[in-house]
């Protein structure tokens, strides 16, 4: 396992340079990745069956060590990115499917590497993995209602239609990597060992089929839409930041929030969209997959040399102590 440690370990530190590099090819020579459409699903089972196999049920036990804190942050995460999308698309007049590939965006779930960019960023680890594993559990109620609230302006919604994809997607992967852990610890431990690499792969697999499947209409949309989800990226990171500043918490966990907030699941968005949608619906999602990860990781490395008034006054007396 140690090569494959190895190769994962670097797969995941040069994720983003695989996504853009893949994305750019897909969209030279569509032909060659047109077919992975068709396996968009099944390939975000993969990453959420190994995002199962890293839970446990520790993370849980802070919904009920911190149950305000974690409701606080849920509730943040699906009024932010949603009612955000909802106005990006009235305000700047999208056309009906970019519309509707944002805003599906914005009703998915915390994203996947939000927990690394809080570590990253000295935050709240223990909080936001609690925010980003409740959300996911509700995101098969939670996200068919706000895309049926917020986007049936421009399309049909079938509302269980959407709950069993997301179920299937989502909550049925999850489920069984969170089970194969508890019965099958030291394999499911060795396992993960690879995880970086398989996500990765899964991911780029994904970018690179949607892209080649919206390649024609990326040409003429591709600039707004890269706009919008960068706008709408930077405001959910915001927005999520002053949320939690407002309801009174430390630093520690505004970082946690506004990273929590600001980051989606967007592969979920992706899949929604070619499952019931269109191409080009899943390119808002697909551009927000590789740009959360840049933005990110640049707003953990701020955080990162961000301070808490109290942390500096303890430090200072400790100083003047001395």
């Amino acid at each position: 396992m140690g090569v494959v440690e190895r190769i994962s370990t670097f797969a995941g530190k040069t994720f983003m340079i695989w996504v853009l590099l893949f994305a750019i090819i897909a969209y030279m020579s569509p032909g060659n990745f047109k077919w992975i459409g068709a396996y968009i699903v099944p390939l975000l089972g993969i990453v959420m069956f190994g995002m199962g196999l890293t839970l446990s049920t520790a993370d849980f036990k802070e919904v009920f060590r911190r149950p305000k804190d974690v409701a606080l942050g849920v509730l943040g995460h699906f009024i932010v990115m949603p009612l955000l999308a909802y106005l990006l698309a009235v305000g700047l007049n999208l056309p009906p499917e970019v519309a509707v590939g944002v805003i599906l965006v914005g009703c998915c779930p915390s994203g996947t590497a939000s927990n690394v960019m809080v570590f990253l960023a000295r935050g709240d680890v223990a909080l936001a993995v609690a925010i980003a594993s409740v959300s996911t559990i509700l995101a098969p109620i939670v996200t068919p209602l706000l895309i049926l609230l917020l986007a049936s302006k421009w399309v049909d919604i079938n509302v269980w239609s959407l709950v069993i994809s997301i179920l299937q997607i989502v909550i049925i992967p999850l489920a069984l990597g969170f089970i194969v852990k508890k019965f099958f610890g030291k394999q499911a431990e060795a396992g993960a060992k690879a995880l970086p690499l398989i996500s990765v792969i899964a991911i780029v697999m994904i970018v690179s089929g949607v892209v080649a499947g919206s390649q024609a209409k990326l040409a003429t949309t591709g600039p707004l839409i890269f706009a919008v989800v960068v706008l709408h990226n930077i405001l959910g990171f915001l927005l999520g930041f002053f949320f939690a500043r407002l309801c009174g918490m430390d630093l520690a966990k505004q970082k946690a929030v506004a990273m929590e907030v600001g980051m989606q699941n967007s592969g979920l968005g992706v899949a929604i969209a070619t499952a019931h949608f269109s191409p080009l619906a899943a390119v808002p999602s697909a551009i927000f997959s590789v740009w959360h990860n840049i933005s990110g990781s640049t707003l953990a490395s701020i955080f990162s040399r961000m301070k808490d008034k109290k942390e500096d006054s303890d430090a200072s007396a400790f100083t003047n102590e001395g």
